[in-house]
């Protein structure tokens, strides 16, 4: 049995090993923290088919400009000299055209119907302790510009086969019975989901261990063991562990662990923030992304989630306060009579999404060694992606042909 070692325990490395495990491998899963906390838990919670624009797309770059050193807007680029930052930025800024974005929606389409599909199956597989709902997902609307914009959105997504379905602001007022909508109107994805993402980590990593993988937690990779063109162990501080495949899925820490074999990756991490109320009163009975303010809002059961705010700063912890507030009051300013406090900074939780300068993840094997494959820089939609790539990743390591073309997401390019 050939045994592979994936470094890194977010959504993308769990669902890689879930679908490894499913064709007999030999799985350990090496992960820095312990699966209790990470990006992959305090997201939105989407699996979202609608967002088939890649985060580099016209426009960014100038409303990039306006936010960029505002610490309290919704696009947020700490000033530092940095190389690998600067390197990113200018890749970025190429890459933010409508050529590139045109070439790259039907790759980024394909992935995503690929791993909505799959979640599907996976809800059926584990059972839906993770309060997966599939009611679709709005995008909000409160100006004639913004409307225009994302009416011009749901037409590209027919032309992709992408339901939509658009509402005035009464219409959306009508669909949500407990709270007050102000809203200009919005467009609903009915094929989008929502689930809550901790509740399926939770899940995926109980199956997993009952299911014979190995999670090696709490464990920092120092170096690794190589002969030839082919990574034979990783070495770290509580042990040696061998490997006929390696998979590096570490999230925002992926250039960090790639430049220990030699590899350089432009990827930037972007951190977002969000609050989760429990229990409330009144609650949604849809997700929402309020797109005037760049706002999600995602009911989990009695429980509702709000989040957003794209802040590059480096890989760190700290929490600017002003970010979380403009959250909060970009929601109060859809849904009025919430009644919902701001809450206390403790409470205030915050993930490092990893960014790539074109917006599509790396999904595939790196060209400096034969068993080594990459699955990471999925930005906003690790949740969205996740299945997918795991399946993708499975399929590579096999030698299978993959489900989708893949070749978009070279990790070389």
């Amino acid at each position: 049995m050939a045994k592979v070692v994936i470094i890194g325990g977010g959504v993308i490395g769990l669902c890689c090993a879930y679908y490894l495990q499913k064709v007999g491998y030999e799985i350990t899963v090496i992960e820095r923290g312990d699966i209790t906390d990470g990006t992959s838990f305090g997201n939105a919670g989407y699996v979202s088919p609608s967002h088939f624009v890649p985060l580099a797309s016209p426009g960014i770059i100038a409303k990039g400009l306006r936010w960029m050193l505002s610490s309290s807007s919704p696009f947020y680029i700490k000033p530092r000299l940095d190389t690998d930052l600067i390197r990113w930025l200018i890749s970025f800024w190429g890459k933010a055209n409508r050529k590139t974005m045109e070439e790259h929606i039907p790759p980024l389409n394909n992935i995503l119907q690929l791993s909505r599909q799959l979640m599907g199956d996976m809800k059926d597989d584990l059972g839906n302790q993770f309060r997966m709902a599939e009611v679709g997902c709005f995008m909000l609307y409160k100006s004639p510009e913004t409307e225009k914009h994302e009416l011009e959105l749901a037409r590209e997504a027919e032309k992709l086969g992408i339901e939509t379905k658009v509402y005035n602001g009464k219409e959306v007022q009508d669909l949500e019975p407990e709270v007050e909508v102000n809203t200009r109107g919005g467009v609903l994805y009915p094929i989008d989901c929502h689930l809550h993402p901790g509740d399926f980590m939770s899940t995926l990593k109980n199956h997993l261990r009952n299911n014979g993988v190995r999670l090696q937690l709490n464990t920092e990779v120092r170096e690794f063991e190589k002969s030839g063109k082919k990574v034979k162990a990783v070495i770290t501080e509580k042990g040696r562990f061998e490997t006929d495949e390696l998979v590096l899925a570490a999230g925002s820490w992926l250039p960090l662990i790639a430049r220990k074999l030699g590899i350089s990756l432009l990827l930037q991490a972007g951190k977002g923030y969000s609050m989760t109320y429990e229990n409330v009163g009144r609650n949604l009975r849809h997700p929402a992304i309020l797109v005037d303010k760049r706002v999600a809002m995602t009911p989990m059961g009695k429980d509702l989630r709000m989040g957003g705010t794209m802040e590059i700063s480096g890989i760190n912890k700290n929490i600017l306060v002003k970010r979380a507030r403009a959250i909060y009051d970009g929601a109060l300013g859809y849904y009025p009579n919430l009644g919902l406090p701001f809450l206390p900074e403790e409470k205030i939780w915050n993930g490092l999404r990893p960014l790539t300068p074109d917006g599509l993840p790396y999904i595939g094997r790196a060209v400096a060694y034969e068993n080594l494959v990459i699955a990471g820089g999925h930005a906003m939609l690790g949740l969205s992606l996740a299945a997918g790539t795991g399946k993708l990743v499975e399929e590579i390591i096999g030698a299978k042909e993959t489900s989708i073309e893949i070749g978009a997401f070279d990790v070389a390019r």
